[in-house]
């Protein structure tokens, strides 16, 4: 003899049967109701006195079920760094190895090789350091000593004019400071002025030669040599690697660095007004350092520069171009490398406020969504990979924009995020589905015979 079923049991059979109801099969439409009229009569019969409509009226829900997967963010596009396919170059940077990485074997980008060639004029920038060395300015404003120039010196515009050199005037007896004296050899690249100044620091040209090689020795720069003050000669020679050194060198002496980025200065008891000849000062941050040629196919620049792309402090760039056909193609190669790294940078939008990232969705059928609350963009370098991770918890009440958690970007050094909401509001249930469905509701219903 079997157990008689509970009237939990008896209940769940019912709804059971409700659910089944409108697919039963029958005789047609009046057969249907027939059905349903039976049904509810056995409700009643179970419910007692209304007991069971009021438990189901008012018995809890279950919780809804939420659903999030934030997509996939697409990387920004890749950086094409623009180098020259002749001569070489070599770039050294530093500040941004969170984003774009370190240098590697001492250069972030190089192209052409590291072989010594002539490195022209950009060998009085060595004169510079040399003589600075033996005879230090306190900073970018200290005129330093007088320099006063001999009938020998004052010979030498003479000398260099009828080699074609580059020169400036320097009238008989005349004196600057040696601040003076520095920028009228580096802006215009005057050479009367270089062998001038080698010989005052160090008694003749041939001795500064001797300490020129010996301050290289000294800083390691074994890849590199000087057999005049000027550069006119092409056995003055130095590798990419070296070249790169020599500028970190020169940017961190407060004077030198503060002579070579001046466009220009007037000098009315010397030489006048002399220009430098680095046209890309002021561009691309570009702040120094030094340009030189021995005709077309050897056009040098060394350079220097602080780039803003747009992460905080701007990237310190210090960087060679060898061998550039001519002095425009060579500003343009070096141009086109420091506007390639820019662009390299790009804000990539993560997400949009309103993106749909999930649902709510209730066993009634209500549904509502789950969006971001705000547009994020991350600053990111190239096709750096975007992480994606999400703290979402269960909300306390399931409301319309109820915060119910958080979605973090990431790449680099850099994190965006938006809060996530629930938009939309979900309808509760009929009475009808809560009295079909006492499975899915509270505590069982039970009623006791009276």
């Amino acid at each position: 003899m079997g157990e008689t079923p509970s009237k939990t049991d008896e209940l769940t059979m019912f709804a059971d049967l409700l659910e089944e109801a409108p697919a039963a099969s029958g005789p047609g439409r009046a057969g249907r109701i027939a059905l349903v009229v039976f049904l509810v009569t056995v409700l009643v019969a179970l419910a007692g006195a209304g007991g069971y409509v009021w438990w189901a009226a008012t018995a809890a829900l279950p919780a809804p079920t939420l659903t999030t997967k934030p997509p996939a963010v697409a990387p920004g596009e890749a950086a094409h760094i623009a180098l020259p396919s002749s001569g070489s170059m070599r770039v050294s940077i530093t500040g941004g190895e969170q984003y774009m990485g370190p240098d590697t074997d001492g250069a972030w980008a190089a192209s052409g090789g590291d072989d010594p060639r002539p490195t022209a004029s950009i060998a009085k920038l060595i004169t510079a350091l040399v003589v600075l060395y033996r005879h230090p300015l306190d900073g970018p404003n200290d005129p330093g000593p007088t320099v006063s120039f001999t009938k020998a010196d004052t010979d030498l515009y003479d000398q260099f004019y009828v080699r074609g050199a580059t020169i400036a005037k320097m009238p008989d007896g005349s004196s600057l400071s040696l601040r003076e004296t520095l920028a009228t050899m580096l802006l215009p690249s005057a050479s009367n002025y270089a062998v001038a100044l080698a010989r005052w620091g160090y008694g003749s040209e041939g001795a500064y030669v001797d300490a020129a090689n010996a301050w290289l020795a000294a800083n390691g720069l074994t890849s590199t040599r000087i057999v005049d003050a000027t550069g006119l000669d092409d056995r003055n020679t130095s590798t990419p690697r070296d070249l790169i050194a020599i500028g970190k060198i020169a940017e961190a002496n407060p004077a030198l660095a503060g002579i070579v980025g001046m466009t220009s200065i007037s000098l009315p008891n010397g030489p006048g007004t002399v220009t430098n000849t680095n046209d890309l000062l002021g561009r691309d941050g570009v702040r120094g350092l030094k340009t030189g040629n021995l005709g077309d196919g050897t056009f040098n620049l060394l350079f220097s520069s602080l780039l803003d792309v747009g992460i905080g402090p701007p990237l310190q760039i210090t960087g060679v171009r060898l061998g550039g056909e001519t002095h425009d193609s060579t500003d343009h190669d070096v141009a086109a490398f420091l506007e390639s790294v820019t662009a390299g940078f790009h804000d990539v939008t993560v997400g949009n406020a309103g993106d749909r990232i999930g649902q709510v969705r209730t066993a009634w059928g209500a549904e509502a969504e789950v969006v971001l609350s705000r547009t994020a963009t991350l600053r990111t370098w190239s096709d750096t990979p975007i992480a994606t991770a999400a703290d979402i918890a269960t909300p306390p009440s399931w409301t319309s924009n109820e915060t119910i958690g958080t979605v973090t970007w990431s790449a680099g050094p850099n994190t965006a995020s938006s809060d996530v909401q629930i938009v939309g509001t979900l309808e509760p249930p009929t009475l009808w589905w809560r009295l079909t469905h006492p499975g899915q509701l509270g505590a069982p219903f039970s009623s006791t015979a009276g």
